[in-house]
């Protein structure tokens, strides 16, 4: 069976991405939701001592609380990804990419939520953060899952699994074919030139002592 016919085979993960999105997207929201009614702005709740604590902050920039200030301009970055996910995830077959894809789709999701319909106001919305770590930026759930889907992407293509699933070295060996390189066709054939030419020069040089004993 060819590389091609396997990846056929392979079952879609879009249903998989999918629901790992949606949970994502479910925790990321539910925590806000808490953090909202929970923390006071400024205050620090101790959790495990000072390594991790909840604390309220409105971000307006990008993830980690970085560009503030350009809140519409991630808004559109950020609607933009979610739209490639969504579509370029209809290829995956792999469960690894399906919830690699899934994390990083729910927590750009979560945060483009907070961007569309919290104050101020549509495209410059006020994302909630609420985790803190010693020099860190604060940061949701949303942030955590775009984390850890970027570091699965680095890990994947790494390792060399492509989206159907199927490894990228049966791609490159499958792409080794004198068809597909036609230097080695182009040596070939200069190699048969270079023998044909030795073997007149052969024929030649033995056809003068022929006529000399016929003489």
């Amino acid at each position: 069976m060819t590389t091609t016919e396997e990846a056929v085979g392979r079952p879609r993960r879009y249903v998989l991405l999918m629901g790992v999105a949606l949970t994502a997207l479910v925790v990321d929201f539910l925590t806000k939701e808490w953090a909202l009614a929970a923390l006071t702005p400024g205050e620090f709740v101790d959790v495990i001592g000072e390594f991790l604590q909840f604390t309220l902050v409105f971000n307006t920039g990008a993830a980690f609380s970085l560009g503030t200030g350009y809140t519409w301009l991630f808004t559109i970055i950020s609607t933009v990804v979610v739209l490639a996910i969504g579509y370029m995830g209809w290829r995956v077959r792999s469960p690894w990419w399906g919830v690699t894809l899934g994390l990083m789709l729910g927590g750009a999701a979560g945060n483009l939520i907070d961007r569309f319909f919290r104050p101020p106001g549509p495209f410059e919305g006020a994302v909630v953060d609420f985790l803190s770590v010693p020099n860190w930026p604060v940061f949701n759930i949303a942030d955590s899952c775009v984390v850890v889907g970027a570091v699965l992407v680095v890990v994947l293509t790494f390792k060399g699994i492509n989206l159907d699933g199927t490894p990228a070295s049966d791609e490159n060996a499958g792409g080794t074919t004198g068809a597909d390189r036609p230097e080695q066709t182009e040596d070939r054939n200069d190699d048969a030139e270079g023998k044909a030419e030795t073997d007149a020069e052969r024929g030649e040089s033995g056809d003068g002592p022929g006529e000399g004993r016929d003489q």
